[in-house]
């Protein structure tokens, strides 16, 4: 039997007076520090019950709280309640705001505990810091994972190559790209620990991450060799050999610590403190220099090359069919009087991706909210809380495929028969915050924050904002969520990350009435130059989504004349590139949706 979270919370309390331990932190993280995270690493999950994606759980003797964003904030509530762990709700997104509680709780002579390699070495660095100003230590010590009783065992799923022409480039090409990288450095090795930097630089994929094609590893470079740490079985003996001709050279996994054990005196360390956990960090020798700066895979990988953008044009318009698909299927069935639920949205609409060329898996979770489950930027159904549609309000849908040629992240919100003047008005300020991004021009060297407040404006001069950022990066067949850049609201200490030509970004601007619906409209769009003068170099977007906006949920009344003629090049560009994959039916769906706006 399944001990309850009071019962779980129990266990660990136990743990910790064993241990002297006054605190446990569990964030939500595993030794690579991914967003998302195999089952063997949710302890922050299994301790608190709440299986929202973002979150920090800290457990002292006596009471407990959980700090999440304001995308969880109702379904935090909910699946805490009765818990014992009391919902922090943050004001700043991701901001260590547990600290200053934690360090309120405890006193001089106590001991803090964290997972060591589930914690970035430079946020350990900050709680260590923050704690000794009381008195208090900080000690590597998982308490958490040796006190869960049948913990999941790490992922072993097996890992392949990204094929050609797909992968564009050869692995052997993005080596000595990093290689150039760390000699300007002035670097002798290169540690990395981020599953997408390491997927991207071996050209592999893998299976261990829900909804990422990413694998379990760390690589370390030299100037000519690559060490490949990954669990036993998961790489075949083809592709070994393959790897072994460019030089990477397969390790197990837990070796990785002793390999920087031994690294030689005068090395030169190039790794990300942002990126490699806490107790990694520690095997470094004190006679390594380190040189701490961002992974160069990092913004390598940000760029898509015209190659990749290529796929990625011809993934959206599969995707864009598989979306056309599913929104008929719905839209008739709920005419014919059918019952249909958000997990019935969710079921059809994978299916529909599945019959894609090119098709590999979701990139994230489904998000089908009707009217105000819609409300809840992370809401999930599942089969204890979830809605049947009526025929009448609202329907979002958020959710994306990871394909061969790239990776898709679209929302839509569906109107169905009868909506209400306020629910026309919040779509259609969206949707002109929408309009208002896409259509930008900049200069090189733009940030995302400085980018966030076109798409905010419409919105904010009705006196409404939303909590959530405007944009995320987007990877190649990678992450759905994959920096370095952003668009969002800037933050105290926040690095400003400038929009590159390639770098794919999500335009996502949204309004949420608890209770009563909720509204965001989606698109992928990629950096692109946009010409060059006396005043420099300028980029725009390109718009790669490939899906109607329903304007039956908008009052057109509100769209300025050249936002309507947006609107209707966006549908005319619709109908164009997805009318050849369908027919039918289908088609004659799509011709109604891309239709333009009647005339005032």
């Amino acid at each position: 039997m399944i001990p309850s979270v009071p019962e779980r919370l129990a266990a660990l309390r136990e743990a910790m007076r064993a241990r002297g331990v006054a605190a446990c932190v569990l964030p939500t993280a595993d030794p690579h520090l991914s967003e998302y995270l195999p089952e063997h690493w949710q302890a922050r999950q299994w301790y608190s019950g709440f299986t929202g994606s973002a979150g920090t759980l800290v457990v002292a003797a006596e009471t407990a709280g959980l700090w999440t964003d304001s995308r969880y904030f109702e379904q935090a509530e909910r699946e805490l309640a009765g818990s014992g762990i009391a919902l922090m709700r943050q004001v700043v997104p991701h901001a260590p705001e547990h600290i200053d509680w934690l360090c309120a709780h405890v006193g001089p002579g106590q001991r803090v505990a964290v997972a060591g390699d589930c914690i970035a070495l430079g946020a350990a660095g900050t709680l260590r810091q923050a704690l000794a100003a009381r008195g208090a230590e900080l000690v590597a010590d998982d308490i958490a994972g040796t006190a869960w009783r049948d913990r999941p065992d790490p992922p072993a799923a097996p890992v392949s190559e990204h094929p050609m022409p797909f992968a564009v480039r050869t692995r052997a090409d993005k080596l000595a790209e990093v290689r150039a990288a760390m000699r300007r450095a002035g670097a002798t090795h290169h540690l990395l620990s981020s599953l997408d930097d390491v997927a991207w630089l071996t050209g592999l994929r893998g299976a261990d991450v829900a909804y990422n094609p990413v694998f379990v590893a760390h690589l370390l470079l030299t100037a000519e060799k690559a060490i490949l740490f990954v669990h036993p079985g998961k790489i075949d003996a083809t592709l070994e050999a393959v790897l072994a001709a460019d030089g990477v050279r397969i390790a197990p996994y837990g070796g990785v610590a002793t390999a920087l054990a031994a690294l030689p005196r005068g090395a030169r360390l190039l790794f990300d403190p942002e990126r490699v956990a806490w107790a990694i960090a520690e095997a470094i020798p004190a006679h390594v220099e380190r040189v701490a700066a961002a992974n160069p895979s990092t913004l390598m990988k940000a760029c898509k090359n015209a190659a990749e953008l290529e796929h990625v044009r011809e993934t959206m318009r599969q995707d864009g069919a598989a979306l056309v698909r599913c929104a008929r299927w719905l839209e008739e069935a709920l005419a014919r009087g059918e019952r249909v639920g958000e997990l019935d949205v969710d079921a059809r609409l994978r299916a529909f991706r599945a019959e894609r060329p090119g098709f590999v898996g979701e990139s994230f979770a489904t998000i089908a909210g009707y009217m105000a489950n819609g409300a809840l930027p992370h809401y999930r159904a599942t089969p204890e809380h979830h809605a049947i549609l009526a025929r009448d309000g609202l329907l979002l849908i958020d959710s994306g495929g990871q394909y061969l040629g790239g990776t898709t992240d679209v929302t839509r919100v569906w109107a169905f028969g009868a909506t209400t003047e306020e629910q026309r008005r919040d779509v259609t300020l969206v949707l002109k915050g929408v309009i208002a991004l896409s259509r930008a021009r900049f200069p090189a060297g733009t940030s995302g924050q400085q980018l966030d407040a076109l798409a905010r404006a419409p919105i904010w001069s009705a006196g409404i904002d939303y909590g959530h950022g405007t944009g995320h990066g987007v990877g190649y067949f990678l992450n759905v969520h994959e920096g370095p850049q952003a668009i969002r609201p800037p933050r105290s200490g926040g690095r400003f990350e400038a929009l590159r030509p390639g770098m794919i970004t999500s335009i996502e601007p949204g309004i949420y009435k608890p209770g009563r619906h909720g509204v965001r409209i989606e698109n992928l769009a990629a950096a692109v130059p946009a010409g060059a003068g006396e005043f420099g170099a300028f980029l725009a977007f390109e718009t790669l989504t490939l899906c109607p906006i329903d304007t039956r949920a908008i009052e057109p009344a509100l769209l300025e004349p050249s936002e309507r003629a947006w609107l209707d090049a966006y549908h005319a560009t619709v109908r164009e590139r997805l009318a050849p994959l369908l027919d039918g039916a289908d088609r004659a769906w799509l011709e109604r949706r891309c239709a333009p706006l009647p005339a005032r």
